[in-house]
């Protein structure tokens, strides 16, 4: 990109521009004339006209061009290279999400489940910059995917997040918080988060969520807790298959209950915050929350190097100058010989 750091003397190309053309409009009308003794010597045969004279314009149009590259000179052309520096600060974000039984229960829609993975789906797709990770878990609780930058990778793990059988049955809060602990505490970042999202109580597992927490605590890790679903009774879908392979889904009653009181201290404790959703539209208001204090820091530092060009335009315009002088001089040189 050229700049240019003197653009007023541009207006000195007017008077340079008014000079080239009065001295045209005068070599127009001035008829040259020569005096001579005799007219005799005149009477024979036509004079031809020399080479010279078809070159008798190269001087001044020469000279002309040497000021203009001059006026260009003095207003200083500079080409400008900026670069941008980008530091970013990113976040590494643990997503832990319970897969136990209760959240097939469709208080949301179409189910607990679903609906949180679509919600955190859209979370993901709105940010660029954070390693984030999937923790699932019911009665025990495993890394679906560690801390990654391949969001392409992560979406195709959560989408297929569904209810294993293969599991234990349960909802093991200590197991899972201890295991995202566990995920996130080697992370160099300046900011870790554990996002816990969960429907239910502890009930499972090796470790209880007083000793996950203070290891989150020992960490400093934040903790965005949710709790999911409506607390009450509730219908439990369960699919059944019958003899001929036909799927058939039935209710049976639960009751779910959400352990604020817990979630609550796992968020205070730690600098986050706790949250309750008990539909879809509050659940994306959550995420949406989340995705707002958790704000990735970009650092923009922009650089520009000037490079100075007018020694070339200079450099031409002498030389322009010096040729029109030399030939005025030489063999362009106007007179009789």
């Amino acid at each position: 990109m050229i700049e240019w750091q003197n653009p007023w003397a541009f207006l000195l190309l007017l008077p340079v521009l008014a000079i080239v053309a009065w001295a045209y409009w005068r070599d127009r009308r001035r008829s040259p004339t020569l005096q001579v003794s005799s007219v005799a010597a005149l009477a024979g045969p036509k004079i031809q006209r020399g080479w010279r004279s078809y070159w008798l314009w190269l001087p001044p149009a020469l000279a002309a061009l040497g000021l203009i590259l001059a006026v260009v000179a003095l207003a200083r052309p500079q080409r400008a290279d900026t670069k941008v520096r980008r530091n970013v600060e990113g976040i590494d974000i643990m997503l832990v999400l319970d897969v136990s039984d209760s959240m097939l229960i469709e208080d949301m829609t179409p189910n607990r489940l679903e609906a949180s993975k679509t919600i955190l789906r859209q979370f993901i797709e709105k940010r660029s910059t954070d390693r984030i990770g999937l923790v699932v878990f019911s009665g025990e609780s495993y890394t679906r995917v560690p801390l990654t930058l391949d969001y392409k990778i992560l979406l195709q793990s959560l989408a297929g997040v569904k209810i294993s059988r293969n599991m234990k049955m349960g909802t093991a809060i200590g197991v899972a918080l201890a295991n995202g602990v566990a995920r996130l505490r080697d992370s160099s970042a300046k900011s870790r988060v554990l996002v816990f999202l969960t429907d239910g109580e502890n009930n499972s597992g090796t470790i209880d969520p007083e000793t996950a927490l203070e290891m989150a605590k020992g960490y400093g890790l934040k903790i965005y807790a949710i709790g999911a679903g409506r607390d009450g009774e509730a219908q439990l879908p369960v699919e059944t298959v019958d003899l001929l392979g036909r799927k058939t889904k039935r209710y049976q009653p639960i009751h779910s209950k959400v352990n604020d009181e817990l979630l609550g201290r796992f968020a205070s404790e730690t600098g986050g915050k706790y949250y309750r959703a008990t539909d879809n539209d509050s659940l994306k208001r959550v995420f949406d929350d989340i995705n707002r204090m958790e704000k990735t820091k970009i650092e923009v530092n922009q650089y520009t190097r000037y490079q100075e060009l007018y020694q070339q335009w200079l450099r031409w315009g002498v030389m322009a100058l010096l040729t029109a002088w030399l030939l005025q001089v030489t063999i362009l040189r106007r007179g009789p010989t």
